[in-house]
């Protein structure tokens, strides 16, 4: 129909798309192995694209000012449709591993970097990936209840539940099965008796109450204790559980692609400071494999400067003791003060000075997490 321009019907291209989503797979011993199409892209694009772009100075630029260009639009696509995608986790782990492929074939072979310095990149990679795969565990869900079944709020006493020492908020009232605005069937009406300011922590999709600091991931469609943001990079949440991990990821990255953008410059531009070489670097393109690897450090020098503005702000939300969330939230009601420029949203609420707002960082996850009232009830 579309060939020969007739029109077709609603739904048909997406029905289309997924039946091709559906049907790629590869063989496997216990059977056929679907394969996300949103791991293929990273895969077979980046290759091409770096590859493309060391062929000639103005190639280069073209494309890689193009490439975060691409990736932020899709990441504002996806956002918006809040769908959740492996394209983000395929793309970063892809590039580490391609980027250390480009450095071993072409970088090392010049004789101009040590043995104990590859071993130095190799072991911060390994680092940064397990302090990833730890990320990538349970953020600190909060618990379904039993037998997947979500409780009526109808059996809640009508008065207000208060925890003495998990931070619960005072709720009442009872539960409706109308939908809000499409989005769960069933929400909580506080009660007229209760005063001003007492906050809802009855989560209407999940069923349960909340403690203090968390919240409902859109994305995961569960609840998280000390929700901070849901990481694209790492296709999961950030909360109590893997914030530390996160942050450890983080910092070994960063440490790790700045000490192989620099091994890579005082290779291919020798006799200039990292700086200057990667503004200013005569004969990088005299022969191929020098532009691959000048185009090779670029696209780390991009991506290590968004993921250091992520580094900064999650630094400074611990100072403050602050999450994302809080600070979205603090935004939206105009509650919070804006600090430095704007980088950050101190809300007060949980501030206590910087060393005990590291301290009350650093032991996140040593505690057992306190039941909450649904559990109690």
């Amino acid at each position: 129909r579309w060939l020969t321009c007739r029109s077709l019907p609603p739904g048909a291209l997406e029905s289309i798309a997924d039946t091709i989503a559906d049907r790629l797979r590869v063989p496997w011993f216990s059977g056929a192995v679907k394969i996300n199409v949103s791991l293929v892209p990273p895969l077979v694009l980046l290759p091409v694209f770096l590859h493309v772009a060391a062929l000639h100075f103005l190639l280069g630029l073209i494309i890689l000012t193009s490439l975060p260009v691409v990736v932020l639009w899709y990441y504002y696509l996806t956002h918006r449709r809040k769908e959740r995608t492996l394209f983000f986790l395929s793309l970063g782990l892809f590039s580490l591993g391609y980027m250390y492929y480009v450095f071993l074939r072409e970088v090392v072979p010049r004789g101009r970097v040590e043995y104990y310095q590859v071993v130095t990149l190799t072991c911060g990679l390994i680092l940064m990936l397990a302090a990833l795969s730890r990320a990538k565990k349970n953020p600190g869900y909060l618990p379904i209840p039993a037998g997947n079944e979500k409780p009526s709020h109808e059996g809640l006493p009508n008065k207000s539940v208060r925890g003495s020492s998990s931070g619960l908020h005072g709720i009442s009232g009872a539960a409706s099965s109308r939908a809000v605005n499409g989005e769960a069937k069933g929400y909580c009406r506080m009660s007229a008796e209760q005063p001003e300011g007492v906050k809802k922590d009855w989560c209407t999709k999940c069923q349960l109450v909340r403690p203090a600091r968390a919240g409902h991931c859109r994305l995961c469609g569960r609840c998280v204790r000390r929700l901070d943001h849901h990481c694209v990079w790492i296709n999961s949440c950030v909360g109590e559980q893997n914030h530390q991990a996160f942050i450890l990821a983080l910092s070994f990255f960063m440490l790790t692609s700045v000490y192989g953008i620099t091994l890579t410059l005082h290779t291919i531009c020798k006799g200039r400071t990292p700086f200057v070489a990667l503004f200013y670097c005569p004969g990088a393109y005299s022969d191929y494999s020098s532009a691959l690897s000048f185009t090779c450090v670029w696209y780390c020098a991009i991506v290590t400067a968004g993921m250091g503005y992520i580094f900064l702000i999650q630094l400074l939300n611990i100072s403050y003791n602050v999450t994302e969330r809080e600070a979205r939230l603090a935004l939206r009601d105009n509650t919070g003060r804006r600090l430095l420029g704007g980088l950050v949203i101190d809300t007060g609420q949980y501030n206590r000075g910087l060393l005990c707002n590291w301290g009350h960082f650093l032991s996140l996850g040593s505690a057992p997490p306190q039941r909450s009232a649904e559990d109690i009830v």
